[in-house]
């Protein structure tokens, strides 16, 4: 099960990095990277404050996220945004696949993802019902684009639930990810918290019996650490209920050439991340 989710991220995951990503939210108006960013994800929701955001996104610091928001909605309206950030993952799409944009198993790819996405059940699953809400583009890559958004916001609901069940925060959740070495070292940094939270995360892990020492991980952390991911694939396991098994091996192959050209090319995740899979390898 988990290939399947690893494809999904690495065909969704481009518009995060790409140039024209960037390009785009420029010419909308935005300020930074942070900016398009926060704003990009989150425009499905309307204008969200900050509060929302943070709690939705759940990894960041809160000051990482009031730096951008709310004043992304003074320089443009969420559905400009999203107009932008379909066209971004139309012309990064084309570059990255090629040829395969027109493949006929991506049809059936989007064909399949959109089916599992439109069936996700809403409850509890604030980002992705957001983007379950958007319409469904009639070009093939984008339909595609579409649905593993809404799939991959599906799961990410899931996790955040898991995270809290376990009893880990923001920061708590990024020290452990790093400890487990599914996000990178920078991620702490990146996410927007300071060293002394960083630092105040590991002692408060250290105390509950999940760090040794030197950080790693100890046999509780690792066993608390698997408790989250199975819950994690536990509560994402309804996103693909409606295709059934034959059908999720058929979305798996579809997928998988699509995906690895798209890490051939260049459009992988550079950096992996708390809430996401272990990133797909080129080859």
């Amino acid at each position: 099960m988990d290939e399947v989710w690893r494809l999904i991220e690495a065909y969704h995951a481009p518009i995060y990095f790409s140039d024209e990503a960037a390009a785009a939210y420029k010419a909308a108006g935005l300020k930074g990277y942070w900016m398009g960013y926060f704003a990009s994800r989150s425009a499905p929701l309307g204008q969200p404050g900050p509060q929302a955001v943070t709690a939705t996104f759940y990894n960041f610091a809160p000051r990482r996220v009031e730096r951008a928001i709310p004043d992304a909605w003074k320089f443009c309206s969420s559905a400009t945004v999203l107009d932008a950030r379909l066209s971004a993952a139309d012309q990064t799409l084309r570059r990255l696949l090629g040829d395969l944009v027109t493949a006929p198993e991506l049809t059936e790819a989007a064909g399949l993802a959109v089916q599992a996405a439109t069936a996700c059940p809403p409850q509890g699953r604030p980002l992705a019902a957001a983007h379950q809400d958007l319409p469904v583009p009639a070009e093939p890559h984008l339909a595609l684009w579409w649905a593993t958004s809404v799939l991959r916001e599906f799961r990410g609901d899931g996790h955040i639930a898991a995270l809290l069940t376990g009893g880990l925060d923001g920061c708590e959740a990024v020290r452990a990810a790093v400890a487990t070495g599914t996000a990178a070292p920078q991620q702490g940094e990146q996410r927007g918290w300071t060293q002394q939270e960083w630092d105040a995360a590991a002692e408060r892990l250290t105390a509950r019996g999940w760090l040794a020492a030197d950080g790693a991980l100890t046999e509780q952390g690792r066993a608390a650490r698997a408790a989250i991911e199975d819950a994690t694939e536990r509560l994402a396991a309804p996103a693909l209920d409606a295709l059934g098994p034959a059908a999720t091996e058929r979305l798996t192959a579809c997928l998988r050439p699509l995906a690895h050209r798209i890490v051939a090319s260049g459009g992988a995740n550079p950096i992996p991340t708390a809430l996401a899979l272990p990133p797909l390898p080129a080859s």
